[in-house]
């Protein structure tokens, strides 16, 4: 589709002979991309000069709007597009994220283990209690079924030695450098291979840190071994460390497919799965466990698969150094468009996650699926709508240096329901 995405080059207006509708009000109705095109340079004026569009017909392949197409912006959450669409083309939709409990020592006639057991996170961002994870995913891989698994094989009646988390197959910062790697609130979790309840606790106005996730995850499983009658010493040894190779895997515990993982990281715009998903990218596909190793793997298969260069430096779009141009953003939904898993992880405008509340009673409504994206400066909407004419019209809108965000997402989702109520 990239054949007719490369036409215009700068801060490029297409009005579409809007100035010549716009003063022949005796002469003939302006066309209704003449109508379209006023209509979304409205709303760009609104915006500010600060911002962005870039607007194409799909189904003909026509661009039908642009202001400074290629000026890079920051894209806020925008930037997860950009993270899910390279994770679900390296690991396939049905890819999972496995938590693995392997022990050294033996089990002895009696069911008891004597040594020590090892609870090692392969980055699955659902990893926590069947409560935690039933009000927050609807799903999710459950320490207690890990422990369920364990029983199935093991039959345990005891424990004699340590309990040990291994969070080893990411590095342990906390965060991205937009907070120095610290922990940051707006994260909503502390990254870890090995993210228990996403290693933080929910205070409901803010999150409170983990000290060590490795050593509050062995501790809960220690909590779930005592619930499932297993005996386990009064002050239970705990410790962070890495599993030896020779360690025996005594049971295993799986997360949701990726297509359900990415629905819930865009659909919801959750910074804690977008960032997890980027270290599990480059655990995998890079060179570590590490933000700047994922980055680097989305990077080179952005350029490799889309010819896009995007500058950006975490996953999720927290950071102000992260710059995108609209016209970018259409290249990567126009390739990705065909994608249903991609399409459908969306947030639907007027029903589901950050659009529930937006475009609500318009034609808009079901028919527009986008990803939103919110700094404190920053307002921007990117994603497809289904036009009165059937036309799949896919659009960027990029807005930085917004006074008010609030009032820059109405000013957008606008554009987004002129754009459903096109009929060219």
């Amino acid at each position: 589709m990239r054949t007719f995405l490369g036409a215009l080059g700068g801060a490029v207006l297409l009005c579409l002979g809007l100035a010549a509708a716009a003063g022949a009000a005796s002469g003939p109705p302006p066309t209704p991309q003449q109508a379209l095109a006023s209509t979304l340079h409205s709303g760009i004026h609104k915006l500010g000069s600060s911002s962005g569009a870039y607007v194409l017909d799909a189904t003909t392949g026509q661009v039908l709007y642009a202001y400074a197409p290629d000026v890079p912006r920051i894209p806020a959450s925008v930037e997860k597009l950009y993270t899910t669409s390279v994770a679900l083309l390296e690991f396939g939709p049905q890819a999972t994220f496995t938590t693995e409990l392997l022990g050294t020592g033996s089990r002895s006639a009696t069911g008891v283990w004597q040594g020590r057991l090892y609870l090692r996170g392969g980055g699955d961002p659902t990893f926590g209690s069947a409560a935690f994870d039933w009000a927050w995913y609807r799903g999710g891989a459950t320490i207690e079924r890990l422990v369920s698994n364990l029983q199935r094989s093991q039959h345990l009646k005891a424990l004699h030695g340590t309990i040990v988390g291994d969070e080893s197959y990411f590095d342990s910062l906390r965060s991205t450098i937009e907070s120095n790697f610290s922990f940051d609130p707006f994260m909503e979790g502390s990254l870890s291979a090995l993210a228990f309840n996403r290693s933080a606790i929910d205070l409901g106005w803010t999150w409170e840190p983990i000290s060590s996730p490795p050593v509050y995850a062995a501790g809960r499983l220690a909590a779930t071994l005592r619930h499932a009658k297993v005996k386990l010493p009064r002050h239970q040894r705990l410790a962070a460390g890495t599993t030896p190779a020779a360690a025996q895997l005594l049971a295993t515990v799986h997360s949701p497919s990726l297509a359900t993982l990415l629905a819930l990281t865009d659909t919801y715009s959750d910074n804690f799965f977008a960032e997890t998903l980027t270290k599990d990218l480059g655990a995998r596909f890079g060179t570590a466990g590490t933000t700047a190793a994922g980055v680097a793997v989305i990077q080179a298969q952005l350029a490799s698969r889309f010819g896009l260069a995007p500058v950006f430096d975490d996953g999720s779009g927290l950071s102000y150094a992260d710059r995108t141009t609209p016209r970018e953003v259409v290249t990567l939904l126009s390739d990705m468009a065909s994608n249903p898993v991609f399409v459908d992880a969306l947030a639907v405008a007027g029903e589901t996650g950050t659009l529930q509340h937006e475009m609500n009673g318009t034609p808009a409504q079901g028919d527009c699926r986008g990803k939103t994206g919110t700094l404190l400066n920053v307002a921007s909407l990117a994603g497809y709508c289904t036009a009165a004419d059937g036309h799949t019209m896919i659009f960027a809108f990029l807005g930085d240096r917004q006074r008010n965000t609030d009032v820059g997402h109405k000013v957008e989702a606008g554009m987004a329901v002129a754009l459903a109520k096109y009929d060219g």
